[in-house]
């Protein structure tokens, strides 16, 4: 994909061109059953312009050096009309700059029969071995993100964003008859090559399935109120992303979250540090590897929060500046036709030292809870999820499933309860990010410990 000619007008203060590419593959098959067989392709290129303290914005669908020009002029009148509002303070925006090329190189494509043999293989195994099940449903996606950044700082990027995902979905019922569902997510970096779909792989995370339905259908209500609970790694790393992550937004904070007064003040136990990491954990490259925002600012990590302590905010050029904090390059575009927000890249809190089964053993009466069906947050941090599977603790050891119930709270509060942390480390690229446009994110985390709210009967 070749870049177009980055047309800066001479008033701008700043100026970007994006020539954004997406593909994704979609395959859904019930009970056998091919219900969902797509495979769509969008692009388009696109301009911002920064003048006069306004952003002018434009897009279309074309990808070639007049596009680019037309995007480039319409971007900037679009700036100038919104002048036309009163005069407004001019941000000395960063000028950090970036130049290199970034894409997976992971295995060739599956194609759509493969894909479809795959599937059909992993429903007759699972047909066969679990003869109980009422239903069974197997979801396969992938997306490809190429994007090309030219910027009036200097910049030019060519990011490429890839992930696989495969959902698996087992239905049986429960002792008065009413549905039970049980769900399992795998996500891998790369196509749906990348993800090892064979039955030897993956049998194992399927009889693990299949055993919490079973015990999904005896299960009985939890006790609501304040509880001692294990959030798994899954729950843990949704804490950090929905209750904590998006209220450490620049433009969240400058919306009034609660988190804009407590830079420097304890806001965790002193057990958690979470970290939005830019494109390497450790010495491997994250899931979702950002070099370079889509403002083409050198992406580095935000430490959000250091052994309990509030610490620093993930920004784009503009909140940067007008914050005067350090620019982060957390400004992401979901689609061609999208503008860059501030978003979340690669979330986690960091393992500690305990292990699970430790952990488990004590709590006298308490909860594991292991998986989550949503979530949601707001600025304050109080947050509320679903909680789809889930036992009782009794005297350090696990008893009963519970119902599907929920965990709600103030991520601050429960945080800073937290007694302990896990020493292993679980990620996942499965699912969306919403604020304003989707986003493919990442998210990680080790088992916590804490205490929180579960909803009863």
């Amino acid at each position: 994909m070749n870049m177009p000619s980055l047309a800066l007008p001479a008033a701008a203060a700043y100026s970007e061109t994006r020539q954004h590419e997406l593909r994704k593959t979609r395959m859904l098959m019930i009970d056998g059953n091919l219900a969902v067989n797509s495979r769509t392709a969008e692009g388009g290129v696109s301009a911002r312009v920064y003048h006069d303290g306004y952003w002018g914005f434009a897009s279309e669908p074309g990808a070639d050096a007049p596009s680019a020009q037309r995007v480039a002029d319409k971007a900037h009148r679009n700036a100038r009309e919104m002048a036309r509002f009163g005069p407004r303070a001019v941000a000395s925006l960063p000028s950090g700059s970036y130049r290199g090329r970034h894409a997976f190189g992971g295995r060739p494509p599956l194609s759509q029969k493969e894909c479809m043999d795959r599937l059909a293989e992993l429903h007759a195994w699972c047909q066969t071995r679990y003869p109980g099940l009422q239903s069974t449903r197997f979801m396969l996606s992938d997306e490809h993100h190429a994007k090309w950044l030219a910027t009036s700082t200097g910049s030019e990027v060519l990011n490429s964003i890839q992930r696989a995902l495969c959902y698996v979905t087992f239905v049986s019922e429960d002792d008065q008859g009413a549905p039970v569902e049980m769900r399992e997510l795998l996500s891998t970096k790369g196509s749906l090559a990348d993800l090892d779909l064979s039955v030897a792989a993956l049998a194992p995370a399927l009889d693990r399935m299949h055993e919490h339905l079973q015990a999904k259908r005896h299960a009985v209500a939890a006790r609501g109120g304040l509880h001692t609970v294990v959030l798994a790694p899954e729950l843990a790393g949704m804490l950090a992303h929905e209750a904590v992550g998006h209220p450490c937004e620049a433009d969240i904070v400058l919306g009034g979250a609660v988190t804009g007064d407590l830079i420097g003040e304890r806001v965790a136990s002193e057990l958690v540090t979470m970290i939005d990491f830019a494109h390497h954990v450790g010495d491997a490259e994250a899931m979702i590897p950002v070099y370079a925002d889509d403002e083409g600012m050198p992406s580095r990590d935000a430490v959000l929060i250091d052994r309990g302590r509030l610490t620093e905010f993930m920004s784009s050029r503009e909140t940067a500046a007008r914050m005067g904090i350090a620019p982060t390059g957390s400004a992401r575009a979901y689609g061609p036709s999208d503008e860059p927000l501030v978003r979340m890249r690669n979330t986690a809190i960091l393992p500690g030292t305990h292990r699970l089964d430790e952990m488990i053993a004590g709590v006298d009466d308490g909860y594991l809870l292991m998986k989550t069906s949503n979530g949601q947050a707001d600025s304050t941090t109080e947050f509320m999820f679903g909680i789809n599977l889930a036992y009782e603790i009794r005297g350090g050891r696990l008893g009963r499933a519970i119902r599907d119930t929920t965990l709600s709270g103030s991520a601050i509060k429960v945080l800073q309860t937290v007694d302990a942390v896990s020493d292993d480390m679980v990620w996942s690229c499965a699912g969306y990010c919403g604020k304003k446009q989707p986003m493919v994110v990442s998210m990680g985390g080790p088992a916590l410990r804490a205490r929180a709210h579960l909803g009863g009967e």
